[in-house]
């Protein structure tokens, strides 16, 4: 199969990479860096240590993600590599959805990767949730990396139309709460703005409900929660690649 095919040398290319190297650096930097509040905290070191890890190798690998996913693509398109593809007798589809398949499976690897150093200090149980989720949000990542990698066809303007669209859909209950809140002016501008924040909201996927340290310290969530957390993910993930779709078949390359 093709897109199959396709998959199998994005990952290759990947493993050739500096990829797995930085995600050894990103590991290590966790741990050192839990190494390290072992010995400063107080009370409450393992608590710490845990959501300060957790925090450090989430931001990470969504991170590596969104540059690979990027870089890899661009790289594609300036060596005239994806014209090149273009001319053989495979669809477009098959090509978008070949190399999403293996980015997608690239965010899932990452994902487990990243989730093992947990095992240090939470139930394997709660971190086979943790790292379920954070594979659905590396597969969101890569999905628009590639999508604005696509559309906008430049390095720096992809990874931070990436970054923005996460760090925006991570913080927009906070931003919906300040609003909401009670030392909001009730003014025409302040209603405003508070609806302007909740039409916001309705576009972005709710990343705040999905891969919480808080798992890690207290339990697994509700299992409605956790599935509905993760099909909203999913259907913003194909939302991402129905656009992709769309916009890679009307592209002239």
């Amino acid at each position: 199969m093709p897109a199959a095919t396709l998959a199998r040398f994005v990952l290759l290319e990947a493993r050739r990479s500096g990829l797995p190297w930085l995600a050894l650096a990103c590991i290590a930097l966790g741990v050192g860096l839990a190494a390290f509040l072992s010995e400063v905290a107080l009370t409450e070191s393992r608590a710490l240590q845990a959501a300060v890890v957790a925090a450090v190798l989430r931001a990470s690998a969504v991170f590596l993600i969104a540059a690979h996913v990027a870089s890899s693509t661009l790289r594609e398109m300036n060596d005239k590599g994806l014209e090149i593809m273009l001319s053989l007798p495979l669809s477009r589809s098959s090509q978008y959805l070949g190399r999403l398949a293996g980015f997608t499976a690239l965010g899932i690897l990452t994902a487990a990767v990243f989730s093992a150093p947990l095992l240090l200090w939470a139930e394997p149980g709660v971190v086979a949730l943790w790292g379920v989720s954070l594979a659905f949000e590396c597969a969101l990542v890569a999905a628009a990396a590639l999508f604005f990698a696509m559309t906008l066809a430049q390095l720096v303007p992809a990874i931070a139309a990436t970054a923005g669209l996460y760090l925006l859909a991570r913080s927009i209950a906070a931003i919906q709460a300040i609003a909401s809140g009670p030392l909001a002016e009730p003014s025409l501008a302040g209603e405003a703005a508070r609806w302007s924040v909740g039409a916001l909201a309705l576009l972005l996927p709710r990343l705040d409900s999905v891969t919480r340290t808080e798992w890690l310290l207290y339990g697994p969530p509700a299992a409605g929660t956790y599935l509905t957390a993760l099909a909203g993910l999913a259907l913003y993930a194909l939302l991402l690649v129905a656009a992709g779709l769309f916009d890679f078949h009307r592209k002239n390359l």
